[in-house]
């Protein structure tokens, strides 16, 4: 979001005129590579989880398969239920796969001339991890090279013109751009931040000259200092622009024919709901949609615990995501490499791993057993699915070992062939190592747990965090399975699992506020001589357009907050840290205090600090917020009798050697509060499966969520 006139981000006013005899409702759906959850809260602390299969070739089907179950539960037409909906929104991963698989649209690229191949430099050294790696491939460019178009002209750093636009080259290269058939045109030009005219204007003849082609501006989509990364986000935008657009029109008029009426909210990266045409002319902010809500649902699940600081961990069927949150503040990133494209935007850090319950468990040429990245996804899926996948999977191991029920899963809605991932793990990976069915599941188990706490020192330790200080959260079908063994290898003493676990994602976004980043350039030193209140005019500027567009959205002044951060670096440095600085007025009173709080913060994550070093202010950021009401948490009745929901017993392994231990497993719907389970055990819910390890005890808080931690029974 930028403070650049004409931008305001408009909807139907967010207000349910209902009646106050009816059961109102809100509902979540977060549409997942496998699976597509569904959580349907209502005013009278009542919350339903439904699961439906993916369908990546036309969402709405996944929907409509899920709208039938609660039509079906509620025992009520769906038609009736979104009537008196006051909160739809969705959650998807329609950019992140469109960016993943290179699906997005043809698109061209407007530039100042002499910067057409800085998207292919991209600042002289590849991503983290491969800077020295000379075999390592280039990213594969989203932009042809001959849909690059130099454009002449010429603003300096001051804002001053040096070139005047050349409105002919526009013009010429919208001719190129209809004859090859481009659907979407990033413009960018060199310092647009301090003078936007020639961006402007050069937006201006493409919308005249190619009225059907999505447009994405540089200055509007990531108004901020760097060329690189505002060329690059402009672009990644204008790829999966139309691709979004599609995917938003049918969801849309698909919620209207079922009677919904209420404007449908879509989940965005940076943790917040987004209005249609916000996130249309936003597309890059989708890339993260479903794992972003994390952080916020399990703000939900600590905050009745007294836990401040956790990790939430989300395994589904295709991949592993992770979100910290320490002292209630999650980490959010900026000006990051994402699947290789340099993308500006805030987006809430979320580590991605493809380590889900699809993921293939595959021997390499050296003869050593590997797991992921590749997934067999929803279709044809593991081998037990029974839907033609014949490879061995995640979830193919946890059958093999016991984990899983051998019948069926999503409480008897999916059958399992049980006989089929012990033959697909024997063919191919058993025999080829000459090991046993149980010790080669086990492998594909550990291996895939290893990967996992690989990710998670990645977003702790890697970032000055100790992952004993957090609580670990799952979320997702799969991560129960495994979030014992995880936490034991990383030290977390505290697990949490809430019955809703396998729609956490979903269930956060009915916890959530709209959300919209007002950005701007704002190159300064913090000398004797800053023109603070420069500063201060510019963040009160950026919030009176924030507060329009909420206010113009229905929400009420009083549900109406903002928080100020600034990209800060001491001069001389490269990359600069953003600090979050609330509702801190910027005036010479507060200078020292700002100043600090970027000195803590370089301590932080770099371990060192330079009191006596000036500092510069880079970028500068407005948040704002529209509050949702509270949700009314879910109650439990009261335990007193865990025995009697033993429903089974089964022989699982818990260890490498391939030992098997009797186990008991529990119906997780006939525990209450305050019923404790000492491992080895195993707990089934209606959508997860909860492992407990030997030498861990689950107790059902009354809020419906376990609490796993390490000894015996309190």
């Amino acid at each position: 979001m930028t403070a650049q006139p004409g931008l305001r981000c408009c909807a139907p006013p967010y207000r349910l005129q209902k009646d106050k005899t009816m059961t109102t409702y809100r509902l979540g759906v977060d549409a997942g590579g496998t699976f597509t959850d569904f959580i349907l809260a209502d005013d009278q602390g009542n919350t339903h989880l439904f699961k439906a299969t993916s369908t990546p070739e036309d969402g709405t089907r996944a929907i409509a398969d899920g709208f039938a179950q609660i039509a079906e539960k509620l025992g009520k037409p769906m038609r009736e239920i979104l009537a008196n909906t006051e909160l739809c929104v969705n959650g998807t991963t329609v950019a992140l796969n469109a960016l993943i698989q290179h699906k997005g649209v043809k698109t061209g690229l407007v530039c100042t001339a002499g910067h057409e191949d800085s998207l292919e430099i991209r600042l002289g050294h590849k991503e983290e991890g491969y800077r020295y790696d000379a075999e390592y491939p280039p990213a594969r460019q989203l932009v042809e090279r001959h849909l690059r178009m130099p454009i002449r002209e010429r603003i300096l750093s001051d804002g001053s013109i040096r070139v005047p636009l050349n409105e002919d080259d526009v013009r010429a290269a919208c001719e190129v751009f209809r004859k090859e058939g481009v659907q979407a045109v990033a413009v960018s030009f060199l310092w647009s931040i301090a003078n936007g005219a020639h961006e402007r204007r050069a937006a201006e003849i493409v919308r005249e000259m190619l009225p059907d082609v999505y447009v994405s501006v540089g200055l509007e989509v990531f108004p901020q200092m760097r060329e690189y990364t505002r060329t690059s986000t402009a672009v990644v935008n204008a790829y999966l622009g139309p691709v979004l657009m599609n995917y938003v029109e049918r969801i849309d008029a698909f919620y209207r024919d079922q009677g919904t009426k209420v404007p449908v909210r879509y989940f965005q990266s940076n943790g917040g709901m987004a209005a249609r045409d916000v996130m249309v002319s936003r597309a890059v902010s989708a890339i993260n949609s479903g794992p972003a809500s994390a952080p916020m649902a399990g703000r939900f699940l600590t905050n009745p615990l007294g836990i401040r600081s956790f990790i939430t961990v989300d395994m589904g069927g295709t991949s592993f995501d992770i979100t910290l949150t320490h002292e209630g503040k999650t980490n959010v990133n900026k000006d990051i490499d994402f699947l290789r494209y340099r993308i500006g935007i805030p987006m809430i850090q979320v580590e991605t791993l493809g380590a889900g319950g699809g993921s293939i468990a595959w021997i390499d040429q050296m003869g050593v057993l590997n797991v992921g990245p590749q997934s067999a996804g929803a279709m044809p899926g593991p081998a037990c699915y029974q839907r033609g996948g014949t490879l061995p999977t995640v979830t193919d191991a946890n059958v093999a070992l016991g984990y899983l029920n051998p019948e069926s899963l999503l409480g008897g809605r999916l059958p399992i062939d049980a006989a089929a991932s012990r033959q697909a793990i024997a063919r191919h990976l058993a025999e080829p190592l000459h090991i046993s069915v149980e010790k080669a599941a086990y492998g594909i188990f550990s291996i895939v747990n290893n990967n996992m706490v690989s990710g998670i020192r990645r977003v702790s330790i890697e970032r000055g965090y100790d992952p004993r200080d957090f609580a670990l959260i799952g979320a997702g079908g799969a991560t129960g399975l495994h979030l014992t063994a995880l936490a034991q290898e990383i030290g977390c003493k505290t697990v949490l699992v809430s019955k809703l676990a396998s729609g956490l994602c979903a269930f956060g976004q009915l916890l959530s506020d709209i959300k919209y980043n007002y950005m701007s350039a704002m190159p300064m030193r913090l000398d004797a001589q800053a023109p603070l209140e420069e500063l201060e005019s510019r963040f009160r500027s950026l919030e009176q357009d924030g507060m329009a567009a909420m206010q113009a959205e229905g929400v009420p002044p009083s549900r109406i907050l903002f928080k100020r951060s600034l990209d800060m670096r001491y001069v001389g440095q490269v990359h600069e840290c953003t600090v979050v600085i609330g509702n801190t007025p910027v005036n010479a009173a507060t200078l020292e205090q700002i100043k600090q709080m970027f000195h803590d913060l370089h301590k932080q994550l770099f371990t060192y600090s330079e009191p006596d070093s000036l500092i510069e202010i880079v970028n500068m950021e407005a948040t704002v917020y529209g509050q949702s009401a509270p949700l009314a948490a879910p109650q439990m009745p009261a335990g007193g009798n865990a025995e009697a929901a033993i429903r089974t017993r089964r022989q699982m392994i818990f260890d490498a050697d391939g030992h098997s231990l009797l186990t008991p497993v529990y119906d997780g719907e006939m525990l209450g509060t305050d019923d404790e389970i000492t491992g080895p055990a195993v707990i089934e819910e209606p959508t997860t499966t909860i492992v407990i390890n030997p030498g861990w005890v689950a107790r059902l808080d009354g809020s419906g969520t376990y609490i796993i931690t390490q000894g015996t029974r309190r």
